[in-house]
């Protein structure tokens, strides 16, 4: 009796040596990879980020707790949340499995001990089934927004070892009786599993026991070291992306200070110019495609991809990041020959703090092709579950080529130059920016800030509205309906420029700013305080960016949202019947800019005779018509035309009449429409358009002739 207690206290301590031994490496290398990582972020520059907590942690519980962007795709979303809170809960199971190995009879001292094992029981087999169907759509189903290989593969087998290994482990210990008060209901998957091997001796039944032990040991010690050299190091890196993700209007892109004499280039063409918010961002990526599925860029046949920009600056900061730390990226060494080279790359820091190194971000790492792909649409942020910012890197990146090396296609040079002299993208004479009153019936009045004083509204036409022809319509139709309304409004005339937001969007900032500061003056001689636009791009850069240039204590609205109010209000109301199919696109930059999808909805819905349905692409994730981040002004030179692409989606669902609330979109749209060959037979107009042609204009409401 003294030996057999003699031999098993020998083996307990040697069993505990050996678990500590392999948990402290395991704990080693998984702190130096983690550490390594934090250095290469902190190569970054500092983010300013705000302060708001409550808004933060709101993020956290919605998006990381609460999973509600991986919901959106019903299939994966259900098997990340097994997962997810699967994790969470086999992590009290992990410990009181290693408690019954170091100390054969004791378990984790948790209260209704049977309870606790019949739900470490369901979720094991949970989290199992789940990663079959990981497996299942990834390799047999093949969706195409999923990576294949054997890096995909990997994570599937450390999985299913760690859950089956669990399962295992449990049934031999039946056999062995090491635990005979666990019922058998409360072990329920894994007494069945003991069935097979009841005719083992409890000896034979303790060795097994401990083989799957240590298998489930080992897999969990390298599953942990594989986690930060992997897409899975979105696992710690995610909720801390999510809480740091930015407040306030999305997209909003930073000002560069072009009288800080410090500054040697403009934008961002080192990794290291990246800020260390937009940094972690590269590491939260999970790979899942789900920004790539969406990007109306991607989805045509452009060489851009959201998930491979990212996947891409990422192994490109790890590798410089190695360089210039001397820190190596990978570990255990040994089990990555050759891949610890970048770390033993000479590089050489500059004077701005920057470093040189032979692999250039902007031409070897992305392609400038991929830059000028770009839309702008966030459709790609609106869908990640880890709330990175693609766009805001890329316009960064696109600054550099315009500002700092000049490089840019003759188009986008064209448009800068035409903005720059007469202060509209086609270079027509700004004299010409108020003749669109000229197509106006006599009873409809325009003035403007010179000729009217006292008015409510200040109406930024915008370029598209002032002259494109098409676009003119929008803007007296609108003119018409705030007349009929009795709204008090003027127009700066020839003295309204280019809002910048074309200029800024395609990188040129010297030229924003410049736009901006002029707007803005004119905006404070005529002491404006509210402003409405057909342009979704003017209103979202007067309203977010704009304050950032001085635009203070000014109220700006999209015409939508203006026409929506009149109507609720009483003082436009449609009468005549419009009988038509209507389907309508969002804007970008009214939608996931700006949160705006129900003003122009409520308009259609409002007017007798209208039909509204909804394309498959709706809401938060329309598709974008291809015009945003200046590709108005760009020639698509690979895939299917953006705008084609949106139409045959319009079209889908059968429509008289395709809606917009941009003049960039109906431009597209009708473009696509005759792409499409079916101008004829399906309408392309604006929501202000729509509603003009049901309001009995010989009539004017009560409402409206009061305000007069």
């Amino acid at each position: 009796m003294e030996k057999e207690w003699k031999a098993v206290s020998v083996w307990q301590v040697v069993n505990l040596i050996l678990f500590l031994a392999a948990a402290g490496y395991a704990v080693y290398l998984f702190g130096r990879v983690v550490y390594s990582r934090y250095t290469y972020v902190k190569l970054g520059k500092p983010a300013d980020l705000s302060k708001d907590l409550k808004a933060r942690v709101n993020e956290v519980m919605v998006n990381v707790f609460g999973q509600k962007k991986l919901l959106k795709d019903k299939k994966s979303g259900i098997m990340h949340v097994v997962m997810f809170y699967g994790f969470i809960i086999i992590q009290f199971g992990a410990i009181d499995l290693f408690i019954k190995g170091l100390a054969p009879g004791s378990h984790l001292p948790v209260p209704a001990y049977p309870v606790f094992t019949l739900l470490q029981e369901i979720t094991v087999t949970a989290v199992l089934l789940a990663t079959a169907y990981a497996y299942y759509r990834r390799f047999v189903e093949k969706l195409p927004r999923l990576k294949r290989g054997f890096k995909a593969g990997l994570v599937v087998i450390f999985l299913s070892v760690l859950m089956t290994s669990i399962l295992f482990s449990t049934a031999f210990e039946h056999i062995w009786g090491a635990h005979e008060a666990v019922p058998a209901w409360a072990t329920p998957v894994s007494s069945l599993l003991a069935l097979p091997f009841s005719w083992m001796s409890p000896d034979a039944a303790m060795v097994m026991f401990y083989v799957f032990w240590w298998i489930h040991a080992i897999d969990l010690f390298m599953f942990m070291v594989y986690v930060p050299q992997s897409k899975h190091f979105h696992l710690l890196v995610a909720p801390i992306n999510v809480f740091l993700k930015r407040q306030g209007p999305p997209a909003k892109l930073k000002p560069i200070d072009f009288e800080d004499e410090s500054l040697t280039e403009y934008g961002v063409g080192k990794i290291e110019n990246f800020n260390q918010k937009q940094l972690i961002d590269l590491y939260a990526c999970v790979e899942c495609g789900r920004c790539t599925s969406v990007c109306p860029a991607a989805g045509t046949g452009k060489m851009l991809s959201p998930m491979d920009l990212l996947v891409k600056m990422r192994d490109h900061l790890t590798e410089k990041g190695a360089a210039i730390t001397s820190r190596s990226p990978w570990m255990p060494a040994f089990a990555f020959s050759g891949a610890n080279a970048a770390s033993e790359v000479a590089v050489t820091k500059e004077e701005d703090g920057t470093y040189n190194y032979p692999v250039q971000l902007i031409g070897d790492v992305i392609t400038e092709e991929e830059l000028w792909a770009c839309t702008t649409c966030r459709n790609c942020e609106d869908a990640c579950p880890v709330s990175n910012e693609h766009v805001d890197k890329i316009i960064d990146m696109r600054r550099h080529l315009v500002l700092t090396q000049g490089k840019m296609e003759g188009e986008a040079t064209r448009t800068f130059q035409n903005i720059e002299r007469q202060g509209n993208p086609w270079g027509i004479s700004r004299k010409e920016r108020d003749k669109w009153r000229e197509g106006l019936d006599d009873e409809v009045k325009v003035p403007t800030v010179k000729e009217e004083k006292d008015f409510e509204y200040l109406l930024f036409v915008g370029s598209m509205g002032s002259y494109d022809n098409r676009s003119q319509k929008i803007t007296r139709a609108l003119a018409q309906l705030l007349n009929h309304a009795g709204v008090k409004f003027a127009i700066l005339g020839n003295k309204e420029k280019n809002s910048g937001d074309t200029a800024r969007r395609m990188g040129n900032e010297f030229l924003f700013q410049q736009l901006a500061m002029d707007n803005i003056a004119q905006f404070q001689k005529y002491n404006v305080k509210k402003i409405v636009t057909i342009d979704p791009h003017a209103f979202n850069v007067f309203k977010n960016e704009y304050p950032d240039m001085g635009l203070e204590d000014v109220e700006v609205y999209h015409h939508t949202q203006l026409l929506a109010k009149l109507v609720k209000e009483g003082r436009i109301t449609p009468t005549k019947e419009v009988k038509e199919r209507v389907t309508y696109h969002d804007s970008c930059y009214l939608g996931r800019y700006n949160d705006e999808y129900d003003a122009p909805r409520f308009i259609l819905q409002s007017i007798p005779g209208i039909e509204l349905v909804e394309m498959d692409r709706n809401r938060e994730n329309g598709m974008c018509c291809g015009a945003g981040g200046g590709m108005m002004w760009l020639e698509e030179q690979s895939g299917v035309r953006v705008n084609v692409a949106r139409t045959e989606q319009a079209l889908a669902v059968s429509p008289s009449l395709i809606g917009s609330a941009c003049p960039y979109c109906l431009t597209m749209l009708s473009d696509g429409t005759k792409a499409k060959e079916v101008e004829d037979d399906v309408k392309t107009m604006d929501v202000a358009e729509v509603l003009a042609m049901s309001v009995d204009f010989n009539s004017q409401s009560e409402t409206a002739a009061g305000v007069h």
